[in-house]
């Protein structure tokens, strides 16, 4: 097992995942089978419980782990599927330590942070690398290792001292390490003190880089790499130049130019690691579909515009996966994306009387917009302008794609103002002793904890079944005219299954439901262009070169070219 650590310094937030993310993915293009692992030094047992706008989208696996949005970078870029245990928190090592101590593993003696607490994480990263992630079901060749937060900072400090101490463990031709860091352009000069400083830091803790990835707004100059070089005790071809490109997905071509994989090919003695004439060929088509996504954004002059109306827009990272399906249908459809980003209550009349150009302004995004979208959330707040988001797209004909809350405020909005209930809401924002039972159009699901926040939602990969009679659906199209199909789920409410037999009636057709036949997953509107709710989350199956079907649906239908697609879905089933 060979394994690449990234870390980072300077600064959070610096690009480490897109840069762990690329590293794979350049890794998997010789035919490695390629697995990763994310750190993150919080005592948090995972994301589940942390607001979007505390710390970004909380990403779904398929066996309900939820995690850092850092691991759908992983699963977008690498083509792989993930666990729960893929994702190390310190909250999760402190407890399986704590659990084994009071077992009496430990023999009494007295438990540390070393050896006890750093030999638990050097096995959990021993362990969970041998999984298999890909459709090859065999044991990966490489492990990315991303080190979240930033090198000295205190909580990061056990982690730091496990791969000290791992390195030593797997042995050096088996262990590399890229350290991300920032060089600023002050005045026009590109500063490299912080990342000298950063460093420093770096050995002081024992673990030497053998590549410095420099993110930098432009283009490093040959006198700045150099002078990295001399000071960070490096060699230049050890420099990374990782400036800002058009998009993320030039990344990977960037390093591919620099010999990032030249380096790490001679210094992990990749020539040592078996592969089959298969395993090369499957790499070679896996760069050519990549070189050709890139162009083809590039040469992409046609441009298709998304209203994403949440809730947590002042953060963009709290829908991450969403926009980059987003990306990725656009893509497909050869069309430039240009997002428009609204906040749900700043379409509600309230806005009007306080803020009249807010209000305008998100009601001329929406009104401009090709395509609306509304993504999932939890919360009352800004539930009123999405119910009029998802009106507007109704009424208008504009293609749209409601997920998870996003199909129930559909939902809520039908029954509003198709079927004449207009006191229709969901028992998350109204208490049930408030609506008549035929108002509750979603209600909370029977068998979830109400108790307990963490992990008790219905999550994870589960089966959608498609129903009898939905041979015509677009949706059950766009999906390859499957029976079935798996997708991730993450709510505790749900449509309320006594009346959808009335919103049927009434055009609302839940083309797809859960094993029982009880529980709608997918909705379809007759008669419209694409009125579309999911109550799953197909956002975090979506990869780059293989886009979620319901966002291809959005972006093709925004785009005027469904049926084009439809087809070409049909074609490729055949």
């Amino acid at each position: 097992m060979k394994y690449v650590v990234v870390s980072g310094g300077v600064i959070s937030g610096i690009g480490k995942g897109v840069l762990a993310s690329s590293t794979g993915m350049l890794l998997k293009t010789l035919g490695l089978k390629v697995t990763s692992i994310k750190i993150d030094p919080y005592m948090n047992i995972d994301a589940g419980t942390m607001s979007p706008l505390e710390h970004g989208e909380c990403f779904v696996l398929d066996d309900g782990g939820e995690t850092d949005l850092d691991l759908g970078n992983y699963e977008r870029y690498l083509g792989i599927t993930l666990s729960k245990d893929h994702n190390i928190t310190t909250g999760k090592i402190y407890s399986h330590v704590i659990a084994r101590e009071r077992r009496g593993d430990y023999l009494g003696k007295t438990v540390q942070i070393v050896p006890h607490l750093t030999n638990a994480i050097q096995n959990w990263i021993e362990r969970v690398s041998r999984i298999p992630v890909d459709d090859t079901s065999l044991e990966p060749d490489v492990c990315i290792i991303e080190l979240g937060g930033t090198v000295g900072d205190i909580e990061s400090a056990p982690f730091v001292e496990a791969l000290r101490q791992f390195q030593f463990k797997v042995g050096r031709e088996n262990f590399a390490l890229i350290h991300v860091s920032l060089v600023p352009v002050i005045h026009g000069e590109q500063k490299t003190k912080p990342t000298q400083a950063a460093i420093k830091d770096l050995r002081s803790l024992g673990l030497i880089p053998d590549m410095i990835a420099c993110r930098c707004t432009e283009e490093l100059s040959a006198a700045t790499i150099d002078k990295i070089a001399m000071f960070c005790h490096v060699g230049p071809e050890q420099v990374v130049n990782v400036h800002d490109v058009n998009s993320t997905y030039h990344v990977p071509l960037l390093l591919l130019k620099q010999h990032m994989i030249d380096y790490l090919h001679t210094r992990l003695n990749l020539d040592s690691v078996p592969l089959t004439s298969e395993d090369k060929e499957r790499g070679s088509q896996l760069l050519a579909g990549w070189v050709d996504m890139t162009k083809s954004l590039d040469d992409s002059d046609d441009v298709v515009k998304i209203a994403l109306v949440g809730k947590y827009t002042n953060l963009k990272d709290s829908y991450l996966s969403v926009t980059k399906s987003l990306e990725h249908a656009s893509m497909k459809c050869r069309r430039q994306l240009e997002i428009l980003w609204v906040e749900a209550s700043d379409l509600e009349p309230e806005t009007q009387e306080l803020d009249k150009n807010k209000f305008h302004e998100s009601w001329n995004k929406l009104s401009s917009a090709d395509g609306i979208l509304v993504p999932g959330g939890f919360g009352s707040r800004g539930i009123e302008g999405m119910v009029l988001a998802a009106k507007w797209a109704r009424e208008s004909g504009v293609p749209f794609l409601g997920v998870c809350l996003g199909l129930q405020v559909a939902a809520i909005e039908f029954a509003r103002h198709v079927m004449g209930r207009p006191n229709s809401s969901s028992t998350e924002f109204l208490d049930e002793s408030l609506l008549k039972p035929e108002d509750q159009v979603v209600i909370y699901m029977p068998e979830i904890d109400k108790e307990h926040m963490g992990g008790t939602m219905r999550l994870g990969l589960r089966p959608t079944i498609f129903q009898p009679g939905s041979e015509s659906s677009r949706i059950r199209k766009l999906y390859g005219s499957a029976g079935e199909v798996h997708e991730r789920h993450r709510h505790r409410y749900e449509i309320n299954p006594k009346l959808v037999d009335e919103m049927e009636s009434r055009g609302l057709v839940f083309v797809g439901k859960d094993e029982t036949g009880q529980r709608c997953e997918i909705f379809e509107l007759k008669g419209h262009p694409y009125y579309v709710g999911a109550q799953y989350h197909p956002e975090y199956t979506s990869k780059v070169l293989e886009p979620s079907r319901p966002f291809l649906g959005l972006v093709a239908a925004a785009s005027g070219m469904l049926e084009e697609v439809v087809q070409g879905m049909d074609t490729e089933n055949e």
